[in-house]
Parts: C-alpha cells; structure tokens; sequence
C-alpha cells in the first residue's frame, strides 16, 4: 500500500501566513475538513469529535465527564461537593479543546459561522467545566488563560453570522459585547497588564472601528448627503425635494 501523500501536496500548495483549508468528502462518506500545513495536511470530521473517536463511548471526553458528574450528583443528592478533576483529566479535556479550536479556525475561514458558534460554543462549556471543577488552580489556569482567544473566535463567528444576513448594526453590537466579555476575564483573574497588551482586544477594537467606518448608511443619513451635495451643486430644485423628504420621515418616526 502507497502512503506517501507527496501528490496530494504538489497539487495543493502551502501559502504562508494564510489559513489554506478545504472540505471534502471521505471515503466513508461523511464530510471532512483539511487544513494544509507547511508539513501536510490536518483532516477533521466535520461533525462530532474532529478525530472521530468515542472516548468511554461517549460523543467526546467533555461528554463523558458531564455524565461522570451526574452519576456524582445522583449518589449525593444533587449536590456536586466533592466531584473534582485531576490534572491529568485537565491535560486530555485540553488536548480534546485544541481538537475543537483547529476545525472552528478552519470553519471561521470557510464562514460557516452556525458551525463554527457551535464549536465555540462547545469549547465555552468545557473551559467553564474545567474551571469549575479543577483540583488545582494551575491546572485550570493552564486552560483558562486561553479564555480570550477563544472568545475572539466566537464573537467573529457571531458577527461574521450578522455580517452575513446584512445586520451591520447587531453585528457591531457582538464585537462590542466580545471585547467586554474579554476585559471582564482579565480583570477577573487579575490581569490588567495583559489586558493592556491583549492582541484580542486590540484585533475586535480594530474590527470595531472598521465597521463602524464601512456601515451602511441610514435613510436619514443618505437624504442628508444628497442634500448637501445638491446644495454644493446649487441644484435648489433637487435640494427642496430632498428637504421634502426629510421632513417627511421626521414625522414618521
């Protein structure tokens, strides 16, 4: 048997600095994603667990600590003293987490934002898991100082989604919403001097601004327009009609 994928790269290149990806169909049939690297090519599932593996039998190992937790929970009452996890739970539920951020990069680039929010949205449950339950503050944290690059990637997602269905102005609200969300988590933990120097804040404060300069403009605000440029012009005739115009949506809002 041939495994030598050397055609497969010669005839998809490696473009530095740009997120190269691809969906295809399997060989089993199921829809796959491919990320080519400058050594190769990731493959994930689209759907499920990107390796495609059922740890314990469960859809994925967050799947399988949430139902360890419930057995906890029935034999106690309820309650959840006393369920914790160890480092080395911490250590495969990130390794699982980096599984989930390779494909909603890869989503992201493709803008399949439901996909990719569903994905994030996955990954907010498993950091919110960890840092709940973790025996060790270090072993959390060595997940949770991630919190901002993953938050960066669902509020893309969530305004790539409004950008999309043409809701300029909600998605510039989610870009707001995401760069707090991302300030309240260092303030937080105590990070102000992160804060100050986070690349995720200042890459939503720049997408903000962005935005907000290549809005689409209001019906009010394009009457305005036309009537200055009617007024430069001299053209009193169009500038009385516009004016006309104006008032009359004055009064209907």
């Amino acid at each position: 048997m041939d495994f030598d994928i050397s055609p497969i790269l010669e005839r998809w290149d490696y473009v530095p600095g740009q997120i190269v990806v691809r969906r295809i169909k399997g060989f089993d049939g199921q829809a796959k994603i491919q990320l080519r690297v400058d050594l190769g090519i990731l493959q994930m599932n689209a759907h499920g667990r990107p390796d495609g593996k059922r740890p314990f039998g469960h859809p994925s190992l967050l799947d399988y600590f949430e139902a360890r937790l419930k057995q906890h929970q029935a034999r106690h009452g309820g309650r959840d003293e006393g369920f914790r996890l160890k480092p080395e739970d911490c250590s495969r539920l990130q390794l699982e987490a980096i599984q989930y951020h390779h494909r909603y990069i890869c989503l992201l680039e493709l803008e399949d934002f439901v996909a990719a929010l569903r994905d994030t949205t996955r990954n907010l449950r498993l950091f919110d898991f960890v840092a709940r339950y973790a025996e060790s503050e270090d072993a959390a944290w060595a997940l949770q100082q991630f919190r901002p690059q993953l938050l960066l990637i669902e509020t893309r997602a969530r305004a790539g989604q409004c950008l999309k269905a043409g809701d300029h102005a909600t998605a510039i609200r989610h870009v707001g919403s995401g760069i707090e969300r991302i300030r309240e988590f260092f303030q937080e933990h105590g990070r102000l001097d992160a804060l100050e120097h986070s690349a995720e804040l200042h890459s939503l404060e720049e997408w903000r601004e962005e935005l907000g300069r290549n809005r689409p403009l209001s019906r009010r605000e394009k009457l305005e327009l036309d009537l200055n440029e009617a007024l430069l012009r001299e053209d009193y005739e169009t500038a009385a009609r516009v004016r006309d115009q104006l008032r009359s949506l004055e009064a209907s809002e």
